[in-house]
């Protein structure tokens, strides 16, 4: 188990990595092979990449998030990645996302209504 310490600089990287993530796919697009190798360098950080992804069931890819140590709500955030990734026409990672959604939802013992709602919109969209 990681200390308080090693918990706060893991946070902080997990939070960076993200923020660089979304800040890459935040505008929906047909992605080109520059972009692309910049979204995969940043999922290296987490021992993935967009092939990963897109092969992985729901299941692994979650169990590859948890084993990086993504809190709640760098899970969402991962999520909402994965629905921007989305909205292009190269990739499909809907399912993968409500799957996130769902775990959040379950394993937080928490009702969130805006996750409750990111899945409805994810869910019309298929």
């Amino acid at each position: 188990m990681l200390n308080k310490g090693l918990r706060d600089e893991q946070a902080v990287r997990i939070d960076n990595i993200l923020k660089t993530l979304l800040s890459l796919v935040f505008v929906p697009k047909f992605w080109n092979v520059t972009e692309l190798s910049s979204i995969d360098e940043q999922l290296e950080k987490f021992g993935m990449t967009l092939e990963t992804i897109s092969n992985s069931s729901s299941e692994d890819l979650i169990k590859l998030l948890k084993q990086n140590n993504l809190e709640f709500e760098q899970l969402e955030q991962f999520a909402d990645i994965l629905i921007n990734l989305s909205k292009g026409s190269q990739y499909n990672f809907g399912e993968k996302a409500i799957s996130i959604y769902k775990f959040i939802q379950t394993e937080s013992h928490t009702m969130s209504f805006s996750i409750m709602g990111k899945i409805t919109s994810a869910q019309a969209k298929l």
